[in-house]
């Protein structure tokens, strides 16, 4: 069983994807060195958690201290899991659930938006991550999210570790990259100085 590592909803249990679902929950000992590098970002922040699966990633977020999280993935089995979560540690006036296909959608939901994001999660089925056709996801995914993203925020990819991070996405710059077991995660931030 999955549960919140830290934080006020430490140790409420969470329900795991559905057998045959796509999604990977990511370990606790990941999960706990993730929040711990992202500590300075994470409290009072606007979180977006892309292919959420359950939602383990936002849940921590908001547990940590996030003001809001919206999530976001396209099977609606997971979903289902995800809402009874949310609902398991009492977030739903923090949460907001995005159903459907993120490259084709995810644009016009960060216009729902009333303020820019300033951490974000970006987590893609590893068969999908393996096939990715760059140049496209970064026009539909990473190009919105660096626009929406505010200048000091950071966005992080989790990849198989056989997937190198881009060294750019839409401007967004490869700041560090960290292995754990089979993944790989990028964290990334504006390459551009704010005047």
């Amino acid at each position: 069983m999955l549960h919140i590592l830290t934080g006020r909803y430490k140790g409420r249990k969470l329900l795991p994807p559905p057998p045959g679902a796509a999604t990977r929950p990511i370990t606790a000992a990941a999960r706990k060195s993730l929040f711990d590098t992202l500590t300075a970002w994470t409290e009072g922040a606007l979180v977006l958690d892309l292919f959420c699966g359950t939602g383990t990633v936002g849940l921590e977020a908001l547990s940590r201290g996030a003001k809001y999280c919206c999530f976001a993935d396209h099977d609606r089995r997971v979903l289902d899991r995800l809402r009874r979560n949310i609902q398991a540690v009492g977030a739903e006036d923090q949460s907001r659930i995005w159903a459907g296909d993120i490259p084709r959608q995810l644009a016009a939901w960060l216009r729902e938006l009333d303020r820019p994001v300033d951490l974000a999660f970006v987590d893609p089925p590893y068969a999908d991550a393996r096939s990715w056709d760059w140049s496209c996801v970064v026009r539909q995914v990473f190009a919105p999210l660096a626009e929406r993203l505010v200048a000091e925020g950071v966005l992080v990819l989790r990849l198989p570790a056989q997937v190198h991070p881009p060294e750019d996405l839409a401007g967004l710059r490869l700041t560090r990259t960290r292995r754990q077991g089979g993944m790989t995660l990028g964290f990334y931030r504006h390459s551009r100085k704010e005047g």
